[in-house]
């Protein structure tokens, strides 16, 4: 007889009266945080969230992840998602009532704190604070926009959230998306395996990390700094506090000066 999955006695199961073709293929987990995908391209999912630690934890139901096609609520035989921009211009845009019945069907059964974003180069940009709060909620749907964007009534009548990974543009969210996932999981309990990896990175406390060696002791020439093999547990906090001091202020002045400036509030 085989083991039982790690996920076995929490699966959620409830019913529905939506196509099979809408449906996801993998039971909910009770307790499970989750990631909801919109997009035109379910295939690109999980993707790069399959490898590595993220994948074996998928896998293990530390999280979850489904995908919602929003072809299936296109219009017509052809399924169409888009339209011409309103008042002329290049491009197509996605379609507020396709956008919507996707939205809804979505949203059924989300119980809990699920922020819904939409993945945009003119929203916040992404950092730790923002996934440290995702980590803490129920899930997450997020929607991944194609060709010139979404209908704007669709943001504003769901009060969607825009998020971007970086000042540039895309072809789509579903890298941004992908992007946004991994940095949340990674801080889900369990996932990484040891807690101390998630408090000593970059951005945790506000500045970025210090830097890291490891063997051989000397490599072309360049050996490990004397400190870090000193065994003083004390000198090395010490020194690599100074250095994420440095870095900082010589990389990004905007993050150092943030950081002077809680200190100054404390």
């Amino acid at each position: 007889m085989s083991a039982q999955n790690k996920s076995h006695g929490r699966k959620a199961i409830r019913p529905s009266f939506k196509p099979r073709e809408l449906m996801t293929p993998t039971p909910d987990l009770v307790g499970v945080w989750k990631a909801k995908i919109m997009t035109l391209f379910p295939n690109a999912f999980p993707g790069i969230l399959g490898e590595s630690l993220t994948g074996k934890a998928l896998q293990d139901g530390l999280w979850q992840l489904e995908t919602v096609d929003l072809r299936q609520f296109g219009i017509g035989k052809h399924r169409n998602v888009d339209d011409t921009p309103a008042g002329g211009g290049a491009g197509m845009v996605l379609r507020a009532d396709v956008l919507g019945d996707a939205i809804e069907h979505t949203m059924a059964g989300a119980v809990g704190n699920w922020p819904l974003i939409y993945l945009s180069p003119r929203g916040r940009r992404m950092d730790q604070a923002l996934m440290q709060d995702l980590a803490r909620c129920n899930g997450v749907i997020l929607l991944c926009g194609r060709f010139e964007g979404v209908d704007e009534r669709v943001l504003q009548h769901y009060g969607i959230q825009e998020v971007s990974l970086g000042d540039f543009v895309m072809t789509g969210g579903e890298i941004a998306a992908q992007a946004m996932i991994d940095a949340t999981v990674r801080l889900i309990p369990g996932v990484l395996g040891n807690h101390a990896s998630t408090e000593e990175e970059s951005f945790s406390s506000g500045l970025l990390e210090h830097p890291q060696y490891t063997r051989p002791a000397e490599w072309k020439g360049q050996s490990i700094p004397d400190v870090l093999m000193s065994g003083h547990h004390g000198k090395i906090a010490e020194w690599r506090q100074k250095m994420s001091e440095d870095i900082t202020k010589a990389r990004r002045p905007d993050l150092w000066q943030a950081h002077q400036d809680r200190k100054t509030s404390d």
